[in-house]
């Protein structure tokens, strides 16, 4: 994603990864410390209005946060780019989609961070009234070309004990070393509740994440104690190579929990503990644009709520309202996401489904069925028909309830499940205005699906909470049912709204 709107512009010199820290935040929680996400806004060339680049994850309980998720940017030597940082407290009982507790703000240009010493600027956040709001500390990489993506698993024996009524819960984090001597954070694994001797779930980095392409460079892994209160207890720390990682495809690797405090302090100290390196694998990431240029076709497959939470369509306040002048809140979304995508799709004719309507002429309750009203072809000619066929169903279907996701997820699901040559990806939107009635199902259903040719688009319209949409997204952590997990991160959500363009 490129900086501005401008139609002309050169080619991007390069791509930078920044990487976000902060430190002394406002704390606004009463009983806790805040709970704070960054939001990145790039500014327009054309209009100089800010619109939004993306988040990092939220991390809870903590003043001094450092975000593993990154900003990837194309820089424009040439050009000025303006950035600027929002910093947000968000409640777990907040719509994350509209933070509120607001904690400061930065302005700088893209320039100032790769120009600043080592690639690193720290700046004094504003923006809070008669408040010291801390600072925001940013890191830029260039990155390099390595689309390699290593897959590890590893465990851990004889941690120490660090719980006073229990034993420990032990979590691990990735730093990569930079130049002048400091470490950025690259990953962080779950959390192993209650155990000196926890086994952790397979996870995938990109090793130009863990490296940035150069094999010997240190990277740091610490080993903590995590805490509800965010005072993680500190286990100890081991460093190595993906070079050295990497030679542990054929043998286990072994490496000592170091706490160089207990080692100065302690004579006879040997470790806190050993971790164990039990896979490593890599595999080649191709990017869409390597797909579709190798004939990989897309077939986009449309969903949308037809529950009775939206309100009546004849009414002004419902998000389905049939207004002669303005398209709904569904219609813009569906007008958003899908011209985007129409373009990958060489056939132009989408299946589309309503869910959560009561059909006449018998009344039946229907979770998955075909807008045009066509059980044998569901497909739409283009989006226009597809909007089509939506605003023919408001004039026939009742909006019902509840709201079922497993069946049209499962629907595509089997589709795509008919080819395994690479030739086909099906890519299934859903709008919805929030709530989620059968989580359970819809994670067992994208769980399935994961190892399929699909991706999965939840798009939320509306006011309502979707902290269910939010945690089928796997960015921070991987859905699983019944204790598995999915293979892969296939569901993205997003927010939609009148007046506004999705998120």
């Amino acid at each position: 994603m490129s900086l501005g709107g401008a139609s002309e512009r050169s080619v991007p010199a390069t791509k930078i990864e920044i990487t976000v820290s902060c430190r002394n935040l406002l704390d606004l929680d009463t009983f806790s410390k805040s709970d704070p996400m960054v939001v990145l806004y790039t500014q327009s060339r054309a209009s100089q209005e800010w619109r939004e680049f993306g988040r990092t994850e939220v991390i809870d309980n903590t003043l001094n946060p450092d975000f593993v998720r990154k900003f990837v940017l194309d820089y424009f030597f040439e050009e000025k780019q303006n950035l600027r940082f929002d910093v947000y407290n968000v409640d777990s009982k907040t719509n994350i989609s509209k933070p509120k507790d607001f904690l400061g703000q930065a302005f700088l240009a893209l320039g100032e961070v790769i120009g600043g010493q080592g690639s690193r600027v720290e700046r004094t956040l504003t923006g809070v009234p008669g408040k010291k709001c801390g600072t925001i500390l940013l890191t830029a990489e260039e990155l390099s070309n390595c689309r390699d993506i290593a897959t590890m698993q590893l465990c851990a024996n004889k941690l120490d004990k660090k719980d006073f009524f229990g034993k420990s819960d032990p979590f691990l984090v990735f730093y990569r070393s930079n130049e002048d001597g400091t470490f950025t954070i690259c990953h962080k694994t779950e959390v192993v509740k209650n155990t000196l001797n926890p086994v952790w779930q397979p996870f995938s980095i990109p090793v130009r994440a863990l490296c940035n392409g150069d094999y010997d460079r240190t990277v740091k892994i610490d080993v903590y104690d995590w805490d509800r209160d965010g005072s993680h207890d500190f286990i100890g720390e081991f460093t190595t190579s993906y070079r050295e990682l990497s030679k542990a495809q054929n043998q286990f690797t072994v490496y000592e929990v170091l706490n160089p405090r207990k080692k100065c302090k302690k004579k006879k100290y040997v470790n806190s503990g050993t971790v164990t390196l039990l896979s490593f694998s890599v595999d080649s990431e191709f990017t869409f644009v390597d797909y579709i240029k190798g004939g990989t076709q897309l077939n986009f497959t449309v969903a949308i709520d037809f529950t009775a939470s939206n309100g009546n369509p004849l009414q002004p306040t419902s998000l389905h309202y049939m207004s002669p002048y303005q398209l709904s809140a569904y219609a813009m979304a569906l007008k958003a996401v899908g011209e985007i995508i129409q373009d990958y799709d060489s056939d132009k004719l989408f299946p589309a489904y309503g869910f959560g309507a009561k059909l006449p002429p018998e009344g039946r309750i229907s979770h998955q069925f075909p807008l045009n009203n066509n059980d044998e072809d569901p497909n739409c000619a283009g989006i226009e028909g597809v909007l089509e066929s939506y605003f023919q169903s408001l004039r026939t279907v009742q909006l019902y309830g509840p709201t079922y996701f497993a069946p049209v997820i499962n629907q595509v699901a089997r589709a795509a499940a008919k080819i395994s040559d690479g030739s086909q990806y099906y890519v299934l939107l859903i709008i919805t205005d929030g709530v989620i009635s059968d989580m359970m199902q819809t994670k067992e259903a994208i769980v399935s699906a994961s190892s399929l040719p699909m991706s999965i688009i939840i798009v939320g319209v509306g006011p309502a909470m979707f902290e269910a949409m939010e945690e089928l997204d796997g960015d921070d952590v991987r859905v699983s049912s019944r204790g598995r997990y999915a293979e892969r991160d296939i569901v993205q959500e997003g927010c939609c709204s009148l007046g506004a363009s999705m998120v």
